[in-house]
This record gives structure tokens, C-alpha cells and sequence, in this order.
């Protein structure tokens, strides 16, 4: 299989699991309402995001770099949201 095709696959892997966030941000700041979300799932899957992003900067993977970044900033916007909302409650 050819660099472009597998290029492509990561980038097409990528854009589904990091849009996979998106209704969660959503739902999160709508209804301003994070308390079935962990706080722990969301610290652990940040820092596991993180690295994976570190890991794809280290060995120049575009598929990986651009995911995890986008990832990240998602899951820290959710934090975000669970950190003001569950503290108002």
C-alpha cells in the first residue's frame, strides 16, 4: 500500500476518534451539566492524549500529531466545563 493511502487512512482514523469529543463538549455546555462525566477518566485520558501527541511529534506522524492535539484541546475544554460545573452543585 502506498505512503498516500495510509496517510489517508490515519487522517480518516483520526478525524472520527477526535470528533468523537464533540458531542460530549456539546452536550456538556448546553446543558451545563458534566456529572456523569469522571473527573479521573477525563485526567487520565488527557495525559494518555498528551502523550500520544509527544509520541507523534517525536517520530514526525502527522495522522497522530494533528489528532491528539485537536483531542487534547477538546478533553481540556470538557475539564474545563466538569471542573466550573460540578463546583457550582
Amino acid at each position: 500500500m502506498g505512503n498516500n493511502v495510509v496517510t489517508l487512512i490515519g487522517l480518516l482514523a483520526a478525524t472520527l476518534t477526535t470528533t468523537s469529543f464533540v458531542p460530549q463538549l456539546i452536550k456538556s455546555w448546553r446543558k451545563r451539566e458534566t456529572k456523569d462525566i469522571s473527573l479521573w477518566m477525563l485526567l487520565i485520558l488527557g495525559a494518555g492524549i498528551f502523550l500520544w501527541m509527544v509520541y507523534g511529534l517525536l517520530i514526525h506522524d502527522l495522522p497522530i500529531i494533528l489528532a491528539n492535539s485537536i483531542s487534547f484541546v477538546l478533553v481540556i475544554f470538557i475539564l474545563f466545563f466538569k471542573i466550573r460545573y460540578d463546583r457550582g452543585n
